[in-house]
């Protein structure tokens, strides 16, 4: 189960992943915790009026598109996007919207989803977010509070019956080095790198999140899928945009593997990782397709 905050996040995090073990037979469900009304329209062909008077509507379709090519299920939690709020000082966050809520209600939401689905494994973002946007930095409060709430009989009674997720992990994707790498395989080529800039400007003392990872899954067949999922949001990702900057074939053999942090266990394990079910052989009868 992998639990996001709006609809594209799951084709820019951990996507690959997720259509690996989809084809290797393992159930595969992506929780979306809000509609992602507030996001803006990214790709300047879609923004046009037949699309922003229906927003709602058009990020429905797009996920549903998006869940297809992945392989994977999708269900809504029925959140109301916060938006990222901008400018000095910041505004404040509209009335109702997912980040206000009581942690508690959408808490109960996902235990739900958690105790008929019967997860294994569950991704999420870590405390910051990913990047800190409010709906990002609630989804990983969602996730951790309902992680431990969905094995308690004395939560949420009426949610269905207690399950206990084996393993929880957060998704890291903004990895410095992966860029530094391309860059240097560019150099090697004599060709001027795509993303230059962007990685200029890449603060160094945040940190290198290599150092957290614990985890990581093979999955460059997978990459064509994830880049096809991801343009099935279109009105949030331009396909013409410095995410798809970097040919594939230099992606898969520079850095064929997505990333992972191991942030709670109930099972025993040995990092590093390059399976996110390892230490859960028994479940099933030992049968990875029966895996969750």
């Amino acid at each position: 189960m992998a639990v996001h905050a709006h609809p594209d996040d799951e084709s820019s995090k951990g996507a690959a992943t997720m259509a690996r073990y989809s084809a290797e037979g393992n159930d595969v469900l992506v929780v979306t915790l809000t509609g992602g009304e507030r996001g803006d329209i990214l790709n300047p062909a879609m923004d046009v009026p037949g699309v922003r008077n229906r927003i709602t509507e058009v990020r429905k379709e797009e996920m549903a598109e998006a869940a297809r090519i992945l392989g994977v299920q999708q269900t809504w939690l029925g959140f109301t996007d916060s938006g990222l709020p901008e400018g000095d000082p910041l505004p404040p966050l509209p009335e109702g919207c997912f980040a206000l809520v009581p942690l508690e209600e959408p808490t109960e939401a996902l235990v739900r989803v958690i105790r008929e689905f019967r997860p294994h494994v569950m991704t999420t973002y870590d405390e910051n977010g990913g990047y800190p946007h409010p709906d990002h930095i609630r989804c990983h409060e969602v996730s951790m509070a309902a992680y431990d709430a969905a094995a308690d009989p004395e939560q949420f009674p009426d949610a269905g019956e207690p399950w206990e997720i084996s393993k929880l992990y957060y998704s890291h994707g903004f990895i410095r080095k992966r860029l530094q790498l391309f860059q240097e395989e560019y150099d090697r080529r004599g060709e001027e790198f795509p993303m230059a800039e962007w990685l200029k400007k890449w603060k160094t003392e945040q940190g290198d999140l290599m150092a957290r990872v614990t985890t990581q899954i093979t999955c460059g067949d997978h990459f064509p899928q994830r880049d096809d999922a991801l343009r099935a949001h279109a009105t949030q990702i331009d396909p013409n945009g410095s995410f798809f900057a970097v040919p594939l074939d230099i992606q898969q053999k520079i850095w064929p593997t997505e990333e992972f942090e191991l942030a709670k266990t109930r099972v025993r394990t040995a990092i590093p990782e390059t399976d996110l079910f390892a230490g859960i052989d028994h479940v099933g009868g030992g049968h990875h397709e029966e895996k969750k």
